[in-house]
């Protein structure tokens, strides 16, 4: 079983990660975790832990999680909106369905002022297409 496990270990935190290199060939048999750097995505920064320095086994691996990682949050970006394309028809037909009078009281004004401001973002994006197309 050891021998299946990765190399590396990315714990995955809110900007980021923190990298551990994984150890299963020690006296004891057991999986140790050195944490060897912290990664902010955001701006692709590695910090080495502890004052050492990442070998360049370390660094292609974090490059590529980097690069995977990047690449899973723009498409969960993409399904994120898509969904909320999704709950804005449930919410259209629950609107014209279901909806008590008092309900729609509650939602109406928020509902209407984030589609405004989502139309007027998307109108000025698409004009901004157009622009660099012509």
């Amino acid at each position: 079983m050891p021998a299946d496990l990765p190399d590396y270990y990315f714990r995955i935190r809110e900007n980021g990660a923190f990298v551990f290199r994984v150890d299963t060939e020690n006296r004891h048999r057991r999986i140790e975790m050195d944490q060897i750097a912290a990664i902010n995505i955001k701006n692709g920064e590695v910090k080495a832990s502890g004052g050492r320095e990442l070998t360049q086994e370390d660094q292609d691996a974090i490059s590529n999680w980097i690069r995977d990682r990047r690449d899973t949050l723009a498409k969960r970006d993409i399904d994120d909106i898509l969904r909320a394309v999704d709950h804005l028809n449930l919410t259209a037909h629950w609107a014209q369905t279901r909806a008590s009078d008092e309900a729609l009281e509650q939602v109406t004004d928020a509902l209407l002022l984030a589609m405004h401001d989502l139309r007027t973002v998307l109108v000025r994006k698409k004009a901004d297409r157009l622009m660099k197309e012509e």
